[in-house]
């Protein structure tokens, strides 16, 4: 969208976005087809004016009055904006705790996203399912991400196995990496690379905790 692309669009108001989208998903699901931006406001407790600037910068839909917004119109256009419409199948390498978890997750799903495997090395989680969804060897990785055309793999190894693991996913033919491992990597230009700090959001969260007292 040339619109969005020629504005400064903040962290803040990226980050509300899947707030929206999860609302209206709610709402959608309701049989509701026109909501304000003073409801939407309420209930992602915000103000209505917030709501619609964020929404202005993603969506040419400008709500009719005494109507709103059309719901599956803006749906469109957040899923879009955030990329979801580029997303469909992802693999997880690292079948431990929260890489199962991942697997279990069905909040993907209305984002736009399939967890379809996951590889690991350990002999007695290979060949297992978890939700439905194989558990297979490292040895399968290259092969199974190119048959499939899987743009995304999900990472969550420990810190001393994760660049190889990414190094093997970006030669498979993933085009991003969503990272959990505690490790700085390094991928080509043309990857997209997210990695998520759990210890530093919970370094953030303990912080934020003892300054209201709240221990």
């Amino acid at each position: 969208m040339n619109k969005t692309e020629e504005k400064q669009i903040s962290k803040a108001t990226i980050a509300r976005m899947p707030l929206y989208l999860h609302y209206l998903q709610e709402e959608n699901s309701k049989g509701t087809q026109y909501i304000s931006s003073t409801v939407i406001a309420q209930n992602i407790s915000v103000s209505s004016v917030l709501v619609r600037k964020d929404l202005a910068l993603v969506s040419s839909e400008a709500g009719r009055p005494r109507l709103g917004f059309a719901v599956s119109r803006l749906m469109v256009d957040i899923e879009k904006f955030l990329g979801y419409d580029n997303l469909s199948e992802a693999v997880i390498v690292g079948a431990g705790g929260l890489g199962r978890a991942f697997l279990g997750y069905e909040g993907f799903k209305s984002n736009g996203l399939s967890v379809v495997a996951a590889f690991d090395l350990d002999e007695k989680l290979v060949g297992t399912k978890v939700a439905g969804k194989d558990i297979l060897h490292m040895d399968e990785l290259e092969k199974f991400v190119a048959e499939h055309n899987i743009p995304l793999g999900i990472v969550t190894v420990p810190k001393s196995a994760a660049q190889e693991v990414v190094n093997r996913l970006v030669g498979a033919g993933v085009r991003a990496i969503w990272n959990f491992a505690p490790a700085p990597l390094r991928v080509p230009k043309d990857i997209v690379l997210k990695t998520e700090d759990l210890a530093a959001s919970l370094a953030i969260l303990a912080g934020k905790l003892y300054k209201t007292g709240d221990r």
